[in-house]
């Protein structure tokens, strides 16, 4: 099966409106297409389709493009912040946060040989 004419009209991961589409979870894209045009809506579809074809992702695609064909007008930034892809440098992890302070038993330090254990 050779599918090359259609394979021109495909977009390149490189070219798309969201450089981070690939890893956006489908629960944030209704938000993350809110800024795009009706051609950078028509990139991702051709994008959806050759490579992942995901049903629930062609559907916000294919509502967002109808709305944009009604009338609807790009809102918001065209690309907002991914705050599910990364938190970049400097920002502390739930991982990371230090827990309470251990303090030793009411008794003494028991590594402490110079007090009652």
């Amino acid at each position: 099966m050779n599918d090359s004419p259609q394979d021109n009209n495909v977009p390149r991961h490189s070219d798309l409106p969201l450089p981070d589409y690939d890893h956006l979870p489908v629960g944030t894209l209704p938000t993350r297409i809110t800024g795009l045009t009706e051609a950078d809506v028509h990139q991702l579809i051709s994008y959806e389709k050759a490579h992942g074809n995901r049903l629930p992702v062609l559907q916000v695609l294919e509502q967002r493009l109808q709305a944009l064909q009604n009338g609807a007008e790009p809102s918001g930034t065209r690309t907002p912040p991914t705050p599910e892809a990364s938190a970049g440098p400097g920002t502390p992890q739930p991982a990371s946060v230090p827990g309470p302070p251990v303090n030793p038993p009411s008794q003494g330090d028991p590594t402490n040989p110079a007090q009652p254990r």
